[in-house]
């Protein structure tokens, strides 16, 4: 009897201490030493974590990512200006995360979840770690399906694939958002959730990108996750893994989907700013030792998902920038070796006008070919081959006097397959579109035109592509081979069109 009585008084006690503990552990709070820059520097909270998210009295969070023996560094997710040495700080006991579902598509949010597009009260169930592992190998499945951007340039020469890594990569002012944007259009209708991510542009040129999608009806389906330049750089750092936790969300549902980093150059400053800031060791360039993971980490979360997984895929599209066309720079290399090829956007070209200013020479798509739709791929090897003669020749017959036939001939049918890889900003096309006109310039039918109507001849032949062989466009947009005789009808319709707009003209 008495042992039985001595035992409840234990468990008592035990339970007592438990609670206690627990008690001190939900109490346990730091100081602030130290703010400005975007971070602070805090005494305390021996319990923290890596990652762990931190909240100060007030509201403002920041994320714990120096642990030292005698302070803690903190990157701020608001404005330091707003906290002083002496504050409270508290731990969490999670990690930094972000809104997840279905309710983000068709806003205009921040990393945390806050909105700035002043519309209703955001709409969400659950919220994911920002940063999460990437899938192991044995998860993963072969790239087999095409990530239309609508662009012939890409489509045909550097084709991208669902669940593939391509790098868009130039000088400013280039093209290259237009190119992710037109890419983003081009969704509209593809049932691919698409993901726009903004990291340190001006609130202008994000408002510029919000209202383009929202005029092409392409805004409902899209996410836009935005880090302005005026934001501290904490937040312009976990930026990125968040939108692609958001994007995460819809690959684990097994559907498609694709993400835009504009740009990852603006990222790597903030880390470089927020390491220097904690005093970490600067090395190449003055970027920390880990600059090259935290972009793997981020990107190798890009791929597409085995059937024992849903099957669901997520594109990744980064934006890099580079100065005086040097590709070789140390922020431009990494990601270059990280990802699965570059569209490389030439200011040369974009001067004089050849837009998009694609560098087919410069550009490579290392799994997008074996994705490419086989009427496609037809037509691309002959134009690939053709344009790449002229661009050779084209140089060398500036410094000769006269030309050969042959050589002439091939120079002005080059000029031909240049004019009709030109597009129009926001102007997507379907594929059935572009193999037409592709197949009609290969087979020279353009040849003999005036460099100034072969835009208006193209037109017209994705016209009456459309209008009199809609079965071969279903055929060559559901990724069928198309037989010599299914080729023949296109050249015939081609030539038609041609034949009927040289009448136009001549009347």
């Amino acid at each position: 009897m008495l042992q039985a009585l001595l035992d409840d008084v234990m468990t008592t006690v035990h339970a007592a201490s438990e609670r206690h503990a627990l008690d001190l552990c939900l109490r346990e709070t730091g100081t602030v030493v130290q703010v400005g820059g975007g971070i602070a520097r805090i005494k305390g909270l021996p319990g923290a974590t890596a990652e762990e998210l931190l909240r100060f009295r007030g509201g403002m969070l920041g994320v714990a990512i120096n642990l030292e023996p005698d302070e803690i560094g903190v990157m701020l997710l608001g404005d330091s200006d707003k906290l002083s040495a002496g504050i409270e700080v508290s731990g969490t006991g999670r990690e930094a995360d972000t809104p997840i579902g279905e309710g983000l598509l068709g806003r205009v949010i921040d990393a945390t979840g806050r909105l700035l597009d002043h519309g209703k009260p955001l709409r969400f169930s659950e919220r994911w770690p920002v940063e999460r592992p990437a899938p192991a190998i044995i998860e993963r499945a072969p790239v087999t399906v095409p990530l239309e951007t609508g662009i012939k340039a890409i489509d045909a020469l550097i084709p991208i694939g669902r669940g593939q890594r391509e790098l868009i990569v130039g000088d400013r002012q280039t093209g290259k958002t237009s190119v992710a944007v037109d890419t983003i259009i081009n969704q509209r209708d593809k049932e691919v959730v698409c993901i726009y991510c903004a990291i340190g542009q001006r609130g202008t040129a994000v408002a510029r990108v919000v209202d383009t999608l929202r005029r092409h009806e392409a805004l409902d389906n899209t996410i836009v996750i935005v880090a302005s330049d005026e934001d501290p750089p904490g937040l312009r750092f976990i930026t990125p893994y968040a939108a692609m936790t958001m994007a995460e969300y819809f690959m684990e549902k097994g559907r498609d989907a694709l993400i835009v980093y504009d740009d990852l150059t603006r990222h790597a400053r903030a880390y470089r700013e927020l390491s220097l800031l904690l005093r970490r060791p600067p090395g190449r360039e003055a970027y920390p030792g880990d600059i090259f993971y935290i972009h793997s980490r981020l990107l190798e979360r890009a791929t597409h998902l085995s059937a024992a997984r849903g099957g669901g895929s997520l594109t990744a599209l980064p934006i890099i920038e580079t100065q005086a066309q040097d590709i070789s720079a140390y922020i431009p290399t990494n990601l270059i070796s990280i990802t699965d090829g570059q569209v490389y956007l030439s200011p040369t070209l974009f001067h004089k006008g050849l837009l998009p200013a694609i560098d087919v020479g410069k550009s490579v798509s290392r799994v997008g070919g074996k994705t490419q739709y086989p009427a496609l791929r037809a037509v691309a090897g002959d134009l690939r081959l053709a344009y790449a003669q002229f661009e050779e020749l084209e140089t060398f017959a500036r410094f000769a006097t006269r030309l050969d036939e042959d050589t002439r001939r091939t120079i002005e049918h080059g000029r031909r397959v240049r004019e009709v890889l030109k597009q129009s900003e926001h102007q997507p096309l379907r594929a059935s579109k572009q193999i037409a006109g592709l197949k009609a310039v290969n087979a020279g039918l353009f040849d003999d035109l005036p460099l100034d109507q072969v835009a208006a001849a193209e037109v017209a032949v994705q016209e009456r592509m459309s209008r009199e062989l809609p079965e071969l466009c279903e055929r060559m947009e559901a990724g069928r081979k198309l037989d010599d005789e299914a080729w023949r009808q296109v050249l015939e319709m081609a030539r038609d069109a041609i034949i009927g707009l040289r009448g136009q003209s001549r009347a």
